[in-house]
């Protein structure tokens, strides 16, 4: 069986970063935007409006219990439901094959659920606040310059949407120390020395635990 990192992450904190230098230093593939990318070939859908959903930065409005009581005498509310679980099923498909395929490093998209007998080492990357909207400030385009209160807002609003996209899917708790097998707080180093950390420990842990 092929060794999987997945990587959940808090907005800002570096997570995409890192996963990309353990993948470098480990030589294993790198599946991130690749996943958006693969369901959009298989469903036609644009691939813009796909991350919205796969990493739900607009998010499904409800609860799946309260969203099916809501949507019963709702035609389109019922298409929608089936519409975002027709997108997970691809998505699902997506990263069992990347799992097939190789010894990977795959970021974000419920993936340590979905590869859950795949055994795969589940990462959890997270940084305290100042260093979040430092990252997300350095990471910014000239034209996306934000006040440090709005650069805050949108990193608890896409923290909170994930939150719900991941508990929506799975009925787990997104950050829960128990889910993962690592939680690492990228605030107090370069993301360079944790991964070049990291990377002799994980290269050491059996495919099959």
């Amino acid at each position: 069986m092929n060794k999987i990192i997945t990587i959940g992450r808090e907005f800002g904190s570096g997570g995409r970063e890192l996963g990309k230098e353990l993948a470098e230093l480990l030589g294993f593939a790198y599946y991130d935007k690749e996943i958006v990318q693969e369901i959009a070939k298989r469903t036609q859908l644009a691939e813009e409006y796909l991350h919205a959903i796969v990493e739900n930065h607009t998010g499904i409005p409800f609860p799946i219990t309260v969203g099916r009581t809501l949507y019963h005498h709702n035609h389109g509310g019922e298409y929608l439901l089936h519409h975002y679980a027709h997108v997970y099923s691809e998505q699902a498909n997506v990263l069992r094959e990347m799992a097939e395929r190789s010894d990977c490093v795959i970021v974000g998209s419920c993936s340590d659920y979905i590869l859950k007998d795949y055994h795969p080492v589940r990462l959890f990357v997270y940084a305290e606040e100042e260093a979040k909207v430092a990252r997300c400030r350095a990471n910014a385009d000239e034209h996306e310059q934000l006040s440090d209160k709005q650069l805050r807002r949108m990193i608890k609003k896409v923290d909170k949407n994930r939150a719900r996209h991941y508990h929506y899917h799975t009925g787990q708790i997104w950050g829960n120390r128990t889910n993962y097998d690592f939680c690492i707080n990228t605030s107090a180093a370069p993301l360079k020395e944790i991964a070049e950390a990291l990377a002799p420990l994980l290269k050491n842990i059996k495919a099959e635990r």
